[in-house]
């Protein structure tokens, strides 16, 4: 199992959802998070003021799914995430251990 962390920004989260929901993928989490990568913020002007916007706001999206699935995942969120711009994202892919469903007591593909 893996788990697929893409961070992505924010006006691109339905249309990440709706691509994943049409490959079968209807489980994630979604986290309101902020930060900066190569675009290391940008300069805004406030009644008159300007001022630096350091930490950009993002998605972080959060899946887990099986070894066979993420190649799929990450072309799908790779697709509908792009706009081609600086501050489209990334995708982190990391190794799940086990998962249990609290409820049934379900563990690790029955549990996805």
């Amino acid at each position: 199992m893996k788990k697929v962390e893409a961070i992505i920004k924010p006006f691109k989260l339905e249309d990440v959802k709706d691509g994943l929901a049409e490959i079968g993928i209807t489980g994630m989490t979604i986290s309101e998070v902020k930060g900066y990568g190569r675009q290391q913020g940008h300069s805004e002007l406030y009644r008159g003021a300007e001022y630096v916007v350091e930490f950009i706001p993002k998605i972080k999206l959060e899946v887990v799914v099986s070894a066979d699935e993420v190649d799929n995942v990450v072309k799908v969120i790779t697709e509908n995430a792009r706009t081609g711009k600086i501050g489209d994202g990334k995708i982190f892919i990391f190794d799940v251990e086990k998962v249990v469903r609290i409820r049934t007591g379900e563990t690790d593909e029955e549990a996805i």
